[in-house]
């Protein structure tokens, strides 16, 4: 059990250092070599049963996501060590290992929650779809995000996407999206929304403070980035998604919506559905495809890992079309975007 939790702390780390956070790099290099069951909370953590890593329980993150808690919180021991300070690692690790001391109740209650992110630069990727989208179809909007969090992405539309060649989106966008961006530049077309719902098995309120503070306690303490577009995003007030199984909830949705598109989303989430969830869903969703229209179309939009590397694919299936596309990868943070593209819908007849 030992080796297995030591492994999942150094597999974290490297994934860390490849998604830009030196410090969240370090710290679970220290919890995984230093990190001892000598306490009621760490023992727990070292026989937690199941899979540990980031595919699984997320058990790394649960305890890093923690303890940011508490520095969010004002604990003055981390927060002497934590971004911005620049300590050893001594420091660093005498000060961690007194706060899970201390602090043992607090953590061990947030570990019984798995991390919860709702990064708000993969709605990069989703103002390039919905913008082709609204270029092809030219019909006002029904939002459908499974997986949503705290719904800050059901508000993709009112954000921009900077790219070199153009800014796509409102003319007084709530925050401004930048990623790496390679590939042809997506319509600026209006883009209308009739109605944007979302749902969660565990929603979060971002008018709630405690919810906020969760929020903000999964994004890694050196990416002062990633934490004010997150704050952006909460301060324009996003819809609270609704507590439901997703396809439960989704299956009444997808009757015809005439006169509008209906944009169903996941981003990093369809893969923590269990697989009869997914097969149920991607059932239903065929099922209601067959019933599109021109006139009331039906998109549905995968930024999910396949297993290959770099990032995240981006799929997009489209009803009456019925088509797939692969539209490209993605960073899963959205640091970088390599886009293919929508083609033009009469053009593409080739299926992925």
């Amino acid at each position: 059990m030992t080796d297995r939790l030591r492994t999942a702390f150094r597999d974290q780390a490297q994934a860390c250092e490849y998604l830009g956070s030196p410090f969240m790099a370090r710290l679970c290099t220290l919890l995984g070599d230093r990190l001892e069951p000598t306490c009621a909370l760490t023992r727990r953590l070292f026989d937690w049963p199941g899979d540990l890593s980031a595919s699984g329980h997320s058990v790394p993150l649960r305890l890093a996501g923690a303890l940011h808690s508490l520095v969010l919180r004002g604990d003055a021991g981390l927060r002497a060590v934590y971004p911005p300070q620049d300590v050893d690692d001594d420091a660093l690790w005498c000060a961690v290992a007194h706060a899970i001391q201390q602090h043992a109740a607090d953590l061990g209650a947030t570990l019984d929650s798995a991390p919860q992110t709702n990064e708000v630069r993969r709605s990069a990727a989703l103002i390039a779809v919905g913008h082709s989208l609204a270029a092809h179809y030219k019909l006002p909007f029904v939002f459908s995000e499974l997986g949503a969090s705290a719904g800050l992405n059901l508000n993709w539309d009112r954000y921009a996407l900077a790219l070199p060649t153009a800014t796509i989106g409102p003319h007084a966008p709530i925050l401004t999206l930048t990623p790496n961006w390679t590939g042809p530049t997506p319509p600026n077309a209006p883009v209308q929304v009739a109605q944007r719902a979302g749902v969660d098995l565990n929603p979060l309120d971002a008018a709630d403070p405690a919810h906020r503070l969760r929020l903000m306690s999964y994004l890694w303490p050196d990416q002062v980035h990633r934490q004010t577009l997150t704050a952006a995003a909460i301060a324009a007030t996003p819809p609270r998604p609704d507590k439901a199984d997703a396809i439960d909830w989704l299956e009444p949705r997808l009757a015809p919506h005439p006169g509008q598109v209906h944009f169903i989303w996941t981003t990093i989430a369809w893969q923590y559905f269990p697989k009869e969830s997914q097969d149920r869903g991607c059932a239903l969703i065929e099922a209601a495809g067959a019933k599109a229209t021109p006139k009331a179309p039906l998109a549905w939009f995968s930024y999910e890992s396949d297993g290959q590397k770099p990032g995240a694919a981006l799929t997009l299936r489209l009803w009456p079309e019925d088509l797939t596309l692969d539209l490209g990868r993605a960073d899963f943070h959205g640091r970088w975007v390599d886009w293919r593209g929508v083609p033009p819908l009469s053009l593409a007849v080739n299926p992925v």
